[in-house]
């Protein structure tokens, strides 16, 4: 079975390079492969369980067409300061250039016209001269937020519009592995009910997402495809009631703030803010539990929750930062049965443990049930804990109340990244032939900057 495109994984990355190449006129073969399932065949039981049934062989909500984006809050961040180390690659100004046009296709699907944190100029400034009193940066960043409910409506018109104009999609289909000949990529190898099928093409590519890190790093080394040790966030999902929020959410709806915090000067972010969200659990293939957030167009709750992230860079001769973050993960989940644990601020100074009647007489109500309360510092490294525990006691200066006894922290919070690997400005590896995109190439990190990569693809193969 012969192709002129093979695109590995159904994410932005990928699903971005369909697109562009229909609408520069292609008449190329595409195939889609993906290992979980088409969008409107993914669902998360827990909605009526009431708690995490771990499904198998994959989570719902991290595997199937549009990845782990279906199920987040959708957030697309309209600057070329946030998302990864795209612009380095290809420029700051086509980086920006690409997110307006990515932005546009968004739009086409349906994504809400309003754009949040732009205007509010004073009030801007005020927040900004908080944080540098508290030595940080506050990151001006537009965001068009989708909604996790909205995000499966775009995506699932997208899939429709993709298989309308002849694009083949594999879902529920593995790739085992690359089929590789004298230095060039000719293919793939596909695991299916009947056994390995190798499917050809010309042009490989390879938009896995953080879901397929893993994979990827092992067919870097396998293959010998030049790359190097890449960067693994390791933190804390922190949830507090919307009133200690409120100024922010409302200027700003996401305040992206970095900072180095002493003694190690590592450098500490805030991801993912969902003002009035519900924080998540997500499940990877090794049984690991991990926590996440989400939040709806509609359906509110009384708190918000953000991740903070602290970013671990490795040196020789380390060369394993997914399953150093992998351990972390494990340890945490041993400490909670296999469950998310939660602990409260200030227990985490007391150097106590959270117990359960703690929780019930706080203000803070959590949104994960079914989390358990316990202590997150057992099991998280204590460079990564000091880290933390200081940022967030800078961020109480730009959010007085943020660093409460009452504040709660979610662990494990952590973001795979595939190592490096290293591309030219068309997105070639050192194997002909061969494509890497989005957050598995190590490049991007998110929805937009991954649909950035992949509209950039698609125009060199159209």
């Amino acid at each position: 079975m012969n192709y002129d495109v093979i695109i590995i994984g159904a994410g932005p990355a990928g699903i971005f390079t369909a697109i562009e190449m229909i609408k520069c006129g292609t008449n190329k073969k595409i195939l889609i492969i993906e290992k979980g399932r088409a969008i409107e065949n993914r669902s998360c039981p827990k909605h009526k369980t009431g708690r995490c049934m771990n499904c198998k062989p994959y989570c719902h909500i991290t595997t199937g067409f549009s990845g782990a984006g279906a199920f987040s809050d959708g957030k697309l961040s309209l600057s070329p300061e946030v998302g990864g180390d795209l612009p380095d690659l290809i420029g700051e100004a086509l980086a920006e250039e690409t997110i307006a046009y990515a932005d546009k296709i968004y739009l086409e699907f349906g994504a809400d016209t309003k754009v949040e944190g732009i205007g509010n100029n004073e009030a801007v400034k005020k927040i900004r001269k908080r944080a540098i009193q508290a030595g940080l940066k506050l990151v001006d960043c537009p965001i068009r937020h989708l909604g996790t409910e909205k995000a499966q409506e775009i995506y699932y018109a997208i899939e429709q519009y993709l298989l309308k104009k002849g694009v083949e999609m594999m879902f529920s289909t593995e790739c085992e592995d690359l089929i590789l000949d004298s230095g060039k990529c000719l293919g793939v190898r596909i695991k299916t009910k009947d056994g390995i099928v190798e499917l050809k093409a010309p042009h490989t590519v390879v938009a896995t997402g953080r879901r397929g890190a893993d994979w990827l790093e092992k067919i870097c080394y396998e293959h010998n495809i030049a790359h190097q040790p890449g960067t693994v966030d390791i933190g804390v999902r922190v949830e507090v009631r919307n009133e200690i929020m409120e100024t922010v959410n409302n200027v700003l709806y996401e305040s992206k703030l970095i900072g180095y915090p002493a003694p190690f000067k590592n450098k500490v972010r805030t991801f993912c803010q969902n003002p009035g969200g519900f924080v998540s659990q997500e499940n990877y293939d090794n049984d690991l539990a991990v926590v996440n957030g989400h939040s709806y167009k509609e359906l509110k709750s009384q708190n918000t929750n953000l991740a903070i992230l602290c970013s671990h860079n490795f040196s020789e001769p380390f060369n394993q930062p997914i399953a150093y973050a992998q351990k972390i993960g494990e340890l945490t989940n041993m400490l909670g049965d296999g469950k998310i644990l939660v602990q409260r601020f200030g227990d985490i100074l007391d150097g106590k443990r959270t117990w359960e009647k703690e929780l019930s007489r706080s203000n803070i109500k959590p949104t994960l049930p079914d989390a358990v309360a316990g202590d997150i510092t057992a099991a998280m490294p204590y460079r990564a804990m000091i880290n933390i525990i200081n940022f967030i006691q800078a961020v109480d200066h730009v959010v007085p109340g943020f660093a409460s006894t009452e504040t709660l922290l979610y662990s494990p919070e952590l973001k795979f990244y595939s190592n490096k690997v290293k591309l030219d400005k068309d997105f070639n590896t050192n194997v002909e032939g061969l494509h890497c995109l989005g957050d598995s190439s190590g490049w991007t990190r998110g929805l937009m900057m991954a649909s950035v990569m992949g509209v950039l693809m698609g125009r060199k193969l159209k």
